[in-house]
């Protein structure tokens, strides 16, 4: 786990967020997504130039146990924000009210793409999503444990090379949008598989997103640097990565070809990259409403966010049209999200 201290942390004193010290109010606490992380940080550090005396702490816990911390209460011992690389679940902002953080703020700060990466020194892989299901799924399409060791088992299209994929653990978003954009996507390929989601959704799930225990997919943890450095240091072997480490890392990966696309910031912008997702931070309204340093942290996050802000320069892909209006507007506003769009 990462964590980033901006400045020497200062005590807490801010009492059930009804009140509390100017050091409290001038403290941020922000937990979460991997993904996010480095953006985050690198919007912590231009915040502190321009507001001596605030500090931020960041760590790096993955999506699901960043919004756990987060939805267990309001006052000082809780986290102001967390970050996401997907949408909060209906069932952790049912967690967030019944511990008393009513008014969920959800602000996207921009597009990444999810990719599959492989060493420079690999011979290129290209693949589909349905490949890509067929490779990994423990159970793919509901026909008997995966036996594919190959990728030319999985398509007679593809290379004689083992398969190998590195991933993220359950508890990281990465792994939510993993499932989500490439897995179930690549198992609904077979129409029967996406008539079961009508039928009987928890088998459809089972079927289409877990995935094999037999070695060949390999939870790597939330560290994302050291996944590049496995995937760059065994040429083969494929790693799943969020589209900003990738582009840091040029000399040492590359991405694979899915179906028949390459992530880049336009492919990623007008979603015709099939990994393209939407990355969020979540505010605690009952924080925010007695720390200013929230706003004006936001602030700060939609000045750096921009086409030519400091995080395109880091990989993020900005909002262009009504989805950039939207989240400048998420981000100044501070409505609480409606829970019912939640799923």
């Amino acid at each position: 786990m990462s964590k980033f201290w901006l400045a020497v942390p200062l005590a807490l004193g801010l009492s059930a967020c009804g009140g509390g010290s100017n050091n409290a109010a001038s403290q941020l606490k922000i937990v979460g997504s991997s993904t996010v992380y480095p953006f985050t940080t690198a919007v912590a550090e231009a915040f502190q130039k321009a507001n001596a005396g605030t500090s931020v702490i960041v760590e790096s816990t993955g999506t699901g146990s960043g919004i756990k911390l987060f939805c267990e209460g309001v006052g000082q011992k809780f986290p102001d924000m967390v970050n996401a690389s997907r949408q909060m679940k209906k069932s952790e902002y049912d967690a967030c009210a019944a511990a008393g953080a009513k008014q969920v703020v959800e602000v996207p700060i921009g597009i990444d793409g999810l990719t599959l990466i492989e060493s420079n020194k690999a011979a290129p892989l290209k693949v589909t999503l349905a490949d890509i299901y067929a490779a990994v799924a423990a159970n793919p399409y509901g026909k008997g444990p995966n036996k594919a060791q190959t990728w030319k088992d999985v398509n007679p299209a593809l290379p004689a090379i083992k398969i190998r994929v590195m991933g993220p653990p359950p508890t990281s978003g990465t792994r939510d949008s993993f499932a989500e954009l490439m897995l179930t996507k690549g198992c609904e390929s077979d129409p029967a598989m996406k008539a079961l989601k009508a039928s009987d959704e928890a088998k459809h799930k089972d079927l289409c997103t877990k995935v094999r225990e037999d070695g060949v997919f390999v939870e790597a943890g939330e560290n994302d640097n050291l996944l590049v450095q496995k995937v760059e240091a065994d040429p083969g072997t494929v790693g799943v990565l969020g589209y900003s480490f990738l582009s840091a890392n040029a000399d040492k990966i590359r991405p694979v070809e899915i179906n028949g696309v390459l992530p880049s910031e336009a492919t990623i912008q007008d979603l015709s990259y099939p990994g393209a997702r939407r990355l969020y931070i979540y505010v605690k309204g009952e924080h925010a409403a007695v720390k200013p340093a929230i706003k004006g942290f936001l602030a700060q996050f939609a000045k750096e966010w921009s086409t030519g802000g400091l995080l395109e320069k880091r990989g993020l892909v900005p909002f262009i049209g009504a989805d950039a209006q939207a989240a400048n507007a998420a981000a100044t506003s501070l409505t609480p999200l409606d829970a019912s769009k939640l799923k």
